[in-house]
C-alpha cells in the first residue's frame, strides 16, 4: 500500500494500493454498532476462502457493499484487509440486485431455467452502481495497480475503470456460466456488457465452453478476431489490445476441510447426526441454496419414486435436504420455498415412518464444523443442479473425505463434472436415469466407491483454491499485458529447434491457421500463415502437417495451402 500523494483526493481515502479485489460483497458481514464501536465478522463462502490469503500477502483492498442498505461505513483495517464499502440504497438494492442481476442476468445465464425481465430501470441501476464501484476502485488503486473485479454483477465495471485508469491491470472473473450465443443474444443490452467486459486483460470462466461462449458473442457483435484464448480488441489509442478469454476452474481450501473432518468433535457429531436419523443403512444428502437452479425438486422428485415402487425404503435410505435462505425478497424464490417445501410435506406423509423420516428438510444455513460433520454422516452426496457454474459442494464434501468413502453423485450441468469424471454423473432431467445413478450409488460395492473417492481427492487436493488464484494472477499480470518482443524462454526454445537434425511442424487449422468463425466453412487461412507454411515448406529437413477434425475435403477447400508437402 502506499499513502496518497494527490492533493486533491477524497481524504477518506488517504491509502492506495498494489491489489484490490472489487466484488457485489465485502469479505465481512455488518454485525452491529456504530463508529468505533461498528462490529463485522467474516462472511461463509468460497470467494472470500479463495483470496483471503492473496489479500493478506499483498496487504491488499477489497471493495463491495457491507449488507446494510441506506448506510455509508468508513474505510477500515480487518484481519489484516483494508475494506472499502460502498453504499447502496434500498432502491439501487431492489433494481440493481435484485432486479437485473438476480432477475436478469441470473436466469439468462442459466440457460432460462426460469423467464429473465427486462426493465430499463433496473438496467439504469445497473450502470450507475457499477459506475459507483469503478470510481472506488479507481480512487484506491496505485498507479500500476492488479485490479480483480468479481462476478456477473459487476460487468460493466472493467471497460469504465479502463477509461479512467488505463495504467491499471484488470481482471474479471465470472462465477456463473456464460450462456450460449443464442440465449444471451435476448439481453437488450448484450453489446454494452461484452463492451463492458472487454476494458479486462483478462477473463476469466468456470468451464472452457463458457470462454467459448464468450469468444462467440464477442465475434457475432464486434467482429472482432479470436486467435485460441486471444482476442484482439481495439484501444482507445488506435493499437490493438489483447484480452485473454479462458477457463480458470475455482476450487476450495481442500486441506482445510479435510482437517475439520479429521476432528473427533466433528466425527462424534457425525455419529449423533446418523443416530437422529434413525441409523439408516444410507444417508444421502443434498447442500444447497434454495435456488431453482440447483434441481432440489428433481432430486426429490426421484427420490420420492423410488420409494412408491419399493426400489427403496424408508429404513434402508433417508435423504437430507439443508437449502439455506436466498432471495427471500424475489417472488419466484419466494414460490419455489412453497414449492419444494409441500413436496417434503407429501413425502413424508407418504412414505415417513415413526423414527424414520423419508426427508428432513432443513432451511437455514449452517457453519462450516456442521457441514464438515454432515458430509462424513452421508454415505451418497447429491449434486443435481440444472445449472451451475462450478458447485463447491461437491469439492466440500470430497475433501471431507479422509477415510476415502461415500459416492458422489454429480450432475453434468456443473463446473465441477468436467474435473470430477470419477463420480457418478448423471443428467437431472432424466428422472428415471436420475433414479438409476441413485440405486447405483446406494448399491455400490466399498471397494469401488473408495477408487472413486481417491481419484476424487487426488484431484480437488491438487486443484485447490490456491492453485486457482495463483493461476488467474499469474496469467493476469504475465500475460494479461502481452509484453512485445521475443522472450528469453521462447529464444531458447526457438534456438534448440533450429539444431534438430529433422523437423516436424504440426498445425491445428481452427484457431491457430484461421482465425475462429461461427461458420466453419467460411474459416479461411490467413495469407501471413500461407506465407509461413511455404516457407517451412522449403526446407529439405522440415515437414508440415495439417491437424484438423475436419473431413478432409472440408480441409482442402478452406485451407488452400500453397502445396506444402504433408
Amino acid at each position: 500500500m502506499k499513502p496518497e500523494t494527490d492533493s486533491e483526493a477524497d481524504p477518506i481515502f488517504d491509502t492506495t494500493y498494489d491489489m484490490v479485489v472489487v466484488s457485489n460483497r465485502l469479505p465481512v458481514d455488518y454485525v452491529g454498532g456504530d463508529g468505533a464501536d461498528t462490529r463485522w465478522k467474516v462472511s461463509p463462502g468460497g470467494l472470500v476462502t479463495a483470496l483471503e490469503p492473496v489479500m493478506r500477502a499483498n496487504e491488499g483492498a477489497w471493495v463491495g457493499w457491507a449488507g446494510v442498505a441506506d448506510r455509508e461505513f468508513d474505510p477500515f483495517e480487518h484481519d489484516g484487509i483494508s475494506i472499502v464499502p460502498v453504499p447502496l440504497s434500498e432502491d439501487e438494492l431492489e433494481e440493481y440486485y435484485e432486479g437485473f442481476s438476480n432477475d436478469t442476468l441470473w436466469p439468462l445465464y442459466h440457460d432460462v431455467i426460469a423467464p429473465p425481465s427486462f426493465h430499463r430501470e433496473w438496467w439504469d441501476a445497473y450502470v450507475r452502481v457499477n459506475r459507483r464501484f469503478a470510481e472506488t476502485a479507481a480512487r484506491v488503486a496505485a498507479p500500476g495497480a492488479v485490479v480483480w473485479v468479481q462476478d456477473y454483477q459487476l460487468q460493466l465495471v472493467p471497460r469504465m475503470l479502463r477509461e479512467s485508469r488505463p495504467d491499471l491491470v484488470i481482471g474479471f472473473f465470472n462465477h456463473i456460466p456464460f450462456p450460449a450465443y443464442g440465449i444471451y443474444s435476448q439481453l437488450p443490452w448484450r453489446r454494452q456488457v461484452i463492451d463492458g467486459l472487454l476494458g479486462a486483460d483478462v477473463i476469466g470462466f468456470q468451464r472452457a465452453a463458457d470462454a467459448g461462449n464468450f469468444s462467440r458473442a464477442v465475434r457475432r457483435l464486434f467482429g472482432y478476431k479470436t486467435r485460441g484464448t486471444v482476442l484482439e480488441v481495439p484501444g482507445a489509442d488506435g493499437e490493438m489490445r489483447h484480452v485473454v478469454a479462458r477457463h480458470f476452474p475455482i476450487s476450495i481450501d481442500a486441506a482445510a476441510f479435510e482437517e475439520l473432518a479429521r476432528t473427533p468433535e466433528v466425527q462424534q457429531r457425525a455419529r449423533e447426526i446418523r443416530r437422529s436419523l434413525g441409523d439408516p443403512e444410507v444417508v444421502m444428502l443434498g447442500v444447497d441454496r434454495l435456488d431453482y437452479t440447483k434441481g432440489i425438486r428433481h432430486r426429490m422428485k426421484a427420490f420420492g419414486e423410488l420409494l412408491r415402487d419399493e426400489r427403496l425404503s424408508v429404513q434402508q435410505a433417508t435423504l437430507v435436504q439443508v437449502a439455506s435462505p436466498s432471495r427471500e425478497r424475489v417472488e419466484t424464490y419466494r414460490q419455489l420455498r412453497d414449492e419444494i417445501e409441500l413436496m417434503v410435506g407429501r413425502l413424508n406423509g407418504d412414505h415417513a415412518a415413526l423414527g424414520h423420516p423419508a426427508i428432513t428438510y432443513l432451511h437455514h444455513g449452517y457453519p462450516r464444523q456442521e457441514m464438515a460433520a454432515l458430509y462424513l454422516a452421508a454415505d451418497v452426496m447429491l449434486v443435481t443442479a440444472l445449472r451451475d457454474g462450478m458447485n463447491l459442494v461437491a469439492k466440500e464434501y470430497v475433501a471431507s473425505r479422509y477415510d476415502d468413502d461415500g459416492v458422489l453423485l454429480l450432475s453434468e450441468f456443473t463446473g465441477a463434472s468436467d474435473e470430477l469424471r470419477q463420480a457418478v454423473l448423471v443428467n437431472p432431467h432424466d428422472i428415471e436415469g436420475l433414479k438409476d445413478a441413485m440405486v447405483e450409488a446406494v448399491n455400490m460395492p466399498p471397494r469401488e466407491r473408495a477408487r472413486r473417492m481417491r481419484a476424487l481427492r487426488r484431484r480437488v487436493i491438487e486443484n485447490d483454491v490456491a492453485n486457482w488464484s495463483a493461476t488467474f494472477l499469474e496469467t493476469l499480470t504475465g500475460v494479461g499485458k502481452i509484453p512485445g518482443g521475443v522472450s528469453d524462454a521462447l529464444r531458447g526454445a526457438v534456438s534448440r529447434l533450429a539444431q534438430t537434425p529433422r523437423l516436424l511442424v504440426a498445425l491445428d487449422f481452427d484457431g491457430t491457421l484461421a482465425p475462429l468463425v461461427d461458420r466453419p466453412e467460411d474459416a479461411r487461412a490467413t495469407d501471413r500463415a500461407r506465407a509461413a507454411i511455404e516457407r517451412m515448406s522449403e526446407h529439405e529437413d522440415t515437414r508440415v502437417a495439417l491437424v484438423s477434425g475436419r473431413a478432409l475435403d472440408s480441409l482442402k477447400e478452406v485451407a488452400s495451402p500453397p502445396s506444402p508437402r504433408c
